[in-house]
């Protein structure tokens, strides 16, 4: 009993479910009486709900005289939320006087109903003033705690809980009743239910509330009270009450069974008969009286034989709850260090070793993000599939040109560049025929000399593809900035996130330069587009020379046979084209190193010669200068953008810090400012090491009392 009670008042109870006996009943059940008859001590007793918080009576044999103590266990606050340490408060002195139990115990109550006063204030109130003093709770679940040291008792402990109500308001009704069922839900807890016998079993709210908590009635205890109502003429009701006691009733089955007791009534108070000879009365009652002595259990009447099974149940439970309660607090503490680990340690630097350590670190992991040496990759992968659709949507500007009269007739171009697929053209891409391709040359021509194609009608052709560069361009770099702003975002939180005040200053320093580097960046795009317009320049002219015969070849070709529509390379579509069929025919008869520019030779002359040379001529140049845009845009973005911020952003940020920091009147208390650690951090750290303290000390009570056993 002592080690329970030890370990409620490390407030235990709000972890593990330690063994314990409650009792409950109606307001007019002899809850009450049967507390007196329990614990030899006299409790508060007004019309109405007296009772208005839990008390626990622990009563000891291990004295050579009486007295009685009264601490207020606070586990609560005010509005009833836990509080993170349970509080034990002494209520006054050593009680060795029985007829004061009853002021302290109303005195204690009043304390607990008050949380805003000291409860050393009600230490000499008198019953009438506690009578008329408006509480400030109604109900409180923090419990006055009543250690009576007493010779003649049985070792046992147990909670007192308000009597039941139905005829008050409805939030009142309900908090008493969500009182009992907090208590008695516990699968530790034995339930004593008063029932008064001059009721029937079947109205007892107490009952009720057991069933709900024990369906199986393997922790509850009956205890029938008020035998003594019960008139001669109550033959029928006796007789079902003998069966409830003798164990015979189908309907009312406990494990543990009924037992029956005679409390004093007024008159017998107030005489202030000592517990014996009340003890006497009771039992010469049962002995005398109809149907009663005629039950063979002489042990299920009056107060002894219960109190002396109660103490014996409780104390088993005790015993066979030990392993498991020290389990429940093993895991509890490894939950509570897993939770502790998981924080952040207390600062332990001097805050600006702290501020220009993070920083260092962020722009560090930073460059190993943007060179891809660090280990988390997303920066360069998002990046390079951002790239990868940019070379997709540059590859969809290339001129769709069908060297035919009337080119819708004809299916669009399958274009291929190595092993990429055109799969979708730029909507701004027109399809241009023969007479499209004439029309842009009449345009042209200013004084040149017949036969002579002017150059700016190439230039006109080019520039129209080069123009639909500029949006796939912009969209990726907002597509890689995108990528870049949740990558700062997730490093900021990561490095400066633990402080909130740190975290949001380095954030704005960051992001600032961030933009700037944007606007660089944005404006090197344009200047390498810029690149790409007038004049129109290569020194790859082998590369262009090839494309240009080839595709020259092939628009011939196509003008001969349009059903055989098409690229220069055949190798990279299925089937075997005409062309394919003829030189490898030329190639079995001796003429080998034949290729599709010199089939295009054995062709007739064609009136459209200046269209097609146009055509291949533009054709080729695109090609060129794609291989080079999807190359050089990446690039740009690349250094304008991470690369230079990489390289500028310790440095500003370092130079920006403590620019704005030495600026301030105090230095000092604007780092420590900084590092400020989150208030809901520094408060679940506060309650987690509360905890842990409260866990390791009842961890070490058990160890203590199981080395004892």
């Amino acid at each position: 009993m002592k080690m329970m009670a030890d370990l409620k008042s490390m407030g235990a109870e709000a972890l593990i479910d330690l063994p314990s006996v409650v009792v409950i009943g109606g307001q007019s059940a002899g809850k009450s009486s049967l507390v007196e008859a329990v614990s030899g001590i006299n409790v508060p007793r007004d019309s109405g709900t007296c009772t208005r918080c839990p008390m626990e009576c622990t009563m000891s044999s291990h004295a050579t005289s009486w007295s009685c103590s009264i601490t207020l266990r606070l586990s609560f606050d005010s509005s009833g939320k836990d509080m993170a340490k349970t509080v034990t408060v002494p209520f006054g002195r050593t009680i060795t006087d029985r007829n004061e139990v009853e002021v302290w115990l109303r005195r204690a109550q009043s304390a607990i109903l008050n949380p805003n006063l000291p409860s050393s204030s009600f230490h000499t109130k008198t019953i009438e003033e506690l009578r008329s003093t408006k509480n400030t709770l109604k109900f409180s679940r923090n419990v006055v705690c009543v250690s009576i040291e007493d010779p003649d008792a049985t070792d046992l402990s147990f909670y007192d809980l308000p009597g039941l109500i139905q005829n008050e308001e409805a939030e009142t009704v309900a908090l008493v009743k969500g009182l009992a069922e907090h208590y008695t839900k516990k699968k530790n807890t034995i339930i004593l239910t008063t029932i008064p016998m001059s009721d029937d079993m079947e109205n007892q709210q107490s009952m009720s509330l057991a069933r709900a908590a024990d369906p199986d009635g393997k922790r509850t205890i009956g205890v029938l009270t008020k035998p003594d109502t019960l008139g001669t003429g109550a033959i029928n009701q006796r007789r079902r009450w003998v069966e409830i006691i003798e164990g015979r009733s189908e309907d009312h089955k406990l494990r543990h069974g009924f037992y029956c007791v005679r409390l004093p009534d007024d008159a017998e108070r107030s005489q202030r008969l000592s517990r014996a000879e009340l003890q006497r009365r009771a039992a010469e009652y049962f002995d005398t009286t109809s149907p009663w002595n005629g039950v063979t259990d002489r042990h299920r009447f009056g107060i002894p034989g219960f109190v002396s099974d109660v103490s014996r149940l409780l104390i088993q439970l005790i015993e066979e709850a030990l392993p498991r309660l020290r389990e429940d607090i093993d895991k509890l503490l490894a939950q509570c260090n897993k939770e502790l680990d998981g924080l952040p340690p207390p600062l332990a630097d001097d805050p600006q070793i702290e501020v220009l350590g993070r920083v260092n670190t962020f722009c560090d992991v930073f460059k190993g993000y943007v060179n891809g040496s660090h280990e988390d990759k997303r920066l360069a992968q998002r990046n390079r599939a951002l790239y990868a659709i940019f070379k997709r949507d540059i590859r969809g500007t290339a001129p769709d040109f069908r060297p035919l009269e009337n080119p819708e007739d004809c299916r669009p171009l399958d274009d291929t560049e190595g092993k990429m697929i055109l799969t979708e053209r730029d909507p701004g891409v027109k399809t241009m025929g023969i007479y499209e391709i004439s029309k842009v040359i009449q345009e042209a021509i200013g004084w040149e000399l017949p036969n002579n194609v002017p150059y700016q009608a190439k230039a006109n052709l080019i520039a129209g593809f080069i123009k639909l560069w500029v949006a796939p361009s912009e969209r990726c770099l907002a597509g890689v900035n995108d990528v870049l702003d949740q990558v700062i975002d997730t490093l900021i939180g990561i490095h400066f996130g633990r402080f909130r005040v740190l975290e949001g200053y380095v954030g704005n320093l960051i992001r600032t330069q961030v933009d700037i580097c944007k606007a660089l960046a944005k404006e090197a795009v344009k200047k390498a587009l810029d690149l790409e317009t007038t004049p129109y320049y290569t020194q790859n002219t082998h590369y262009l020379q090839t494309l240009s015969e080839k595709w020259l070849a092939y628009y011939k070709v196509v003008r001969h046979g349009p059903k055989n529509y098409r690229a220069p390379v055949a190798s990279e579509y299925r089937g075997e084209s005409p062309q394919s069929k003829a030189l490898r025919a030329l190639a079995e008869a001796g003429y080998a190193n034949i290729s599709i520019p010199d089939l295009a030779r054995l062709l007739p002359p064609d009136s459209r010669e200046k269209e097609l040379i146009v055509m291949a001529d533009v054709r080729a140049y695109y090609h060129v200068a794609y291989k080079r845009v999807i190359d050089h845009i990446p690039l740009t973005i690349e250094h304008a953008l991470h690369h230079a911020l990489a390289e500028q952003l310790s440095q500003s940020l370092l130079t920006s810090l403590l620019t704005d920091v030495a600026s301030g009147s105090n230095f000092s208390e604007r780092m420590n400012e900084l590092v400020s650690e989150d208030p809901s951090i520094a408060q679940k750290r506060a309650s987690l090491s509360t905890r842990k303290q409260r866990l390791s000390d009842i961890r070490r009570r058990l160890v203590t009392f199981g080395n004892n056993v």
